[in-house]
Parts: C-alpha cells; structure tokens; sequence
C-alpha cells in the first residue's frame, strides 16, 4: 500500500507539508488546464480572464448591476470599468440605466456576449466533466467541499447564494 493510504487518499486527520504541497502545485496545474482553452479563445479576440470573469457572471445574473459585478469579482471600479467598456463597446455587453435607480447600470448579455460565453463554458465544461467521470462520484462532491472551505468568509456566502439559486 502507498505511504498516502488507499488509492493515494491521506489520513485527512493530519496531512504532512509534503502532502500539502503536493495538493498546491496540483491545484497550479489544474488551473492551468482549466484556463487554457478559454484562454486561446479570448486571445484570439483581444481579451483576457478579467472579460471571461465578466461575461461569466453577467451571464450568470443577467441584469446585474456593475456594484453587484465589482462585490462578486472583487476588483477595482476602474479595472472593471475597462474591462465593461471593451465588452460594450464590442457589443457583447449592454448596459441599461435602472428603473428604480437611475444612477444604476444593469448588465445583460447580448446574443454575441451569450454565443462567446457559450463557447468559453463549453470548454471548461468539457474539461471538468472529463476529470470527473475520471475521479468518480465521491470526488465530485469532495472536490466541491474542499473548494468551498478554502474560499473566505464573503466570496464563500455569495458563492452559496448563487450556488443555490440566488443572485
């Protein structure tokens, strides 16, 4: 039997340095791959991860606000702002004065935003589902749990109320 236990799964009681370190440079490579064909697309457009960020979470709640954006995404109302600009003016994003708020900018998705964030998900998508079928059902929900425990407190709590269906 390997020094790592059965089929290489660690005494979850205590995990060595060593055993760290090897779940950190997994979790680099593993980001690496999951990055990667998104990554070509969006080049090959002239965007980077911060547009793919975007679009994924507008697509995620359309008609959400840039304050909601700036919360979930965490970044600076300038940085976002440049990214909105290209994806409007591109017409991939449309941005619409609120009802209720004036001084409020809602974000929706137009038919060429929805068709990039289609072609950006479906290859993570594609990726993920392979790692699953390949690791198994059990994984699946522990790699979930492991995740949602290294978030921190606020990105964990919005994550969960999209999760579940919220905005």
């Amino acid at each position: 039997m390997p020094a790592d236990g059965p089929a290489g799964g660690e005494n979850l009681l205590f995990l060595t340095d060593e055993q760290l370190r090897k779940g950190i440079e997994a979790m680099f490579f593993a980001y690496r791959g999951f990055t990667a064909d998104p990554d070509r697309i969006l080049e090959a457009k002239g965007y980077g991860r911060a547009h793919h960020r975007a679009v994924h979470f507008i697509h995620r709640s359309p008609g959400t606000t840039v304050n909601n954006l700036l919360s979930i995404l965490g970044v600076t109302k300038q940085s976002l702002n440049r990214v909105l600009r290209t994806l409007i003016e591109d017409g991939l994003v449309e941005s619409k004065v609120g009802i209720r708020d004036k001084r409020e900018r809602h974000l929706t998705l137009t038919e060429s935003g929805l068709a990039l964030e289609q072609q950006l998900s479906d290859a993570q998508r594609a990726r993920m589902r392979d790692a699953y079928r390949k690791a198994g059902p059990d994984a699946v929900v522990g790699f979930r749990q492991v995740l949602e425990a290294m978030m921190d407190p606020e990105p964990r709590r919005r994550y969960m109320a999209l999760r579940d269906g919220g905005q």
